[in-house]
């Protein structure tokens, strides 16, 4: 389990897949860890370098007092390819990380080859959501937010259907650090990246679920008329399409990769 050291962060990050292949970070949800993306590992492991990382304050990586910025999340993911000595990166962030992709895409272009966006949005809820989302963390723990959780990021038909995939994603939830969870709500809170997006140059998926109740196709729409190379798949899912649909996920990212031709490096 490698680490690199960043903004007094110890960050925790994998990699899998092919040496040889072209590099693909992903960055994880508010409230998982780098398990979010083992739906994606068998089908795109034989083509890619795959660099996964703990968003500081999840899973392995430290949780420092917050509150976070997605400035800081934006420079953490640099310093995770820097550790892997990787110049530049297909990028695929679901939600937060989302943000995290969003980010590098503006600010940090030449270590960008393309971006995926899943279940995310330039501006991600409002003030006062957020603010009664960390209020309740710090008064009652990440555990209370877990059942209602679910209901967002998987439709009832899934959920009812495998509730082994549910456990495992309540649990990463139920295990996020309250410091991390509450100072990683405050940087989705304060980022609204809406007009900056229109300066993104690299090409642009963005994937949305059709049940999607925290970033909706609305959000979608959004991000495509402010994008210029970007364009929208919607799945039949809700927040965590990657799990829900992984197969259509999956098929979603390995087109739009082998149109950039470089799915064989």
């Amino acid at each position: 389990m490698p680490f690199v050291d960043h903004g007094g962060c110890r960050l925790r990050y994998e990699i899998d897949g092919n040496p040889q292949g072209p590099a693909l970070l992903f960055s994880n949800s508010l409230g998982t860890t780098v398990q979010l993306w083992e739906p994606q590992l068998p089908a795109l492991s034989p083509y890619f370098r795959i660099i996964r990382y703990d968003t500081r304050g999840h899973g392995a990586s430290d949780a420092p007092q917050g509150p976070y910025s997605v400035d800081t999340l934006g420079l953490d993911a640099i310093a995770v390819l820097d550790a892997v000595a990787v110049d530049h990166a297909h990028v695929c962030g679901l939600s937060l990380g989302g943000l995290t992709a969003m980010w590098l895409a503006v600010h940090a272009p030449g270590r960008v080859q393309s971006v995926v966006l899943a279940s995310t949005a330039a501006r991600i809820g409002t003030t006062t959501m957020w603010d009664e989302r960390i209020a309740q963390v710090h008064a009652s723990g990440v555990e209370s937010l877990a059942d209602a959780a679910m209901g967002r990021w998987f439709t009832d038909e899934f959920r009812k259907a495998h509730p082994d995939v549910v456990a495992v994603h309540r649990r990463m939830l139920s295990e996020t650090p309250a410091i991390g969870y509450a100072a990683c709500c405050a940087a989705i809170r304060d980022a609204d990246l809406r007009s900056e997006i229109e300066t993104i140059t690299t090409p642009a998926l963005i994937i949305a679920g059709h049940h999607d109740p925290v970033t909706p196709p609305a959000d979608a729409d959004d991000m495509r008329a402010r994008i210029p190379a970007a364009r929208v798949a919607l799945l039949d899912g809700a927040h965590i399409i990657n799990a829900e649909q992984a197969a259509a996920f999956n098929a979603q990212l390995s087109a739009f990769f082998t149109e950039q031709r470089s799915w064989h490096g």
